[in-house]
């Protein structure tokens, strides 16, 4: 397992048919050690707090794996950061890691707290309307780290499982739960 991309962003703003939207789901591509602190990545942006970031969300993963499948789906060229996420993992799926698990990636020592739930900033970024409703069937959601120790990660460095939480519900298992939940 190993970070692939790590991804940072600004506040943007977009407009749309509502009006003026502030967003930080732009993401892009970082060379060199990028240090975590608090409940953030140095440099990252988060622009609306009471849904993004915050001690359960202070970075926000998604696999490598799952970019075939949205090259594939949307007949177009994916590159990371695209779906918002700070690291780009390689080998960390949903349905192997559960919520409470820690990775030391790194020098920080991070805990898997939640899958994502993409809001409509995720269609702003792919100026694709339906692209929540795709994301959210697909089942891809990626995960959530709190912050337990402060460090630094970069692309290249290695995922470390420090503690599996073997009681815990896979990332998989929530989402699953979540969508029943949604549907019924």
């Amino acid at each position: 397992m190993r970070v692939v991309s790590v991804n940072i962003g600004q506040h943007r703003q977009v407009e749309t048919p509502r009006g003026i939207v502030l967003t930080s789901i732009f993401k892009s591509p970082v060379e060199g050690r990028i240090p975590v602190r608090g409940h953030s990545l140095v440099g990252d942006t988060q622009s609306d707090l009471t849904v993004h970031g915050g001690p359960n969300k202070a970075v926000y993963g998604y696999p490598f794996e799952h970019y075939a499948y949205w090259t594939s789906q949307l007949k177009r060229e994916i590159t990371f950061g695209n779906f918002g996420e700070n690291l780009t993992t390689e080998g960390l799926l949903e349905s192997d890691i559960h919520v409470g698990d820690q990775y030391r990636i790194g020098t920080a020592l991070l805990q898997v707290t939640k899958p994502r739930q993409p809001c409509y900033k995720l269609a702003l970024r792919f100026e694709l309307p339906t692209m929540v409703k795709l994301f959210w069937n697909s089942g891809f959601s990626g995960f959530y780290f709190s912050v337990v120790e402060e460090g630094d990660i970069a692309a290249g460095d290695p995922i470390e499982l420090v503690k599996r939480n073997a009681s815990g519900k896979t990332i998989a298992q929530v989402t699953q739960a979540d969508r029943e939940k949604a549907h019924s």
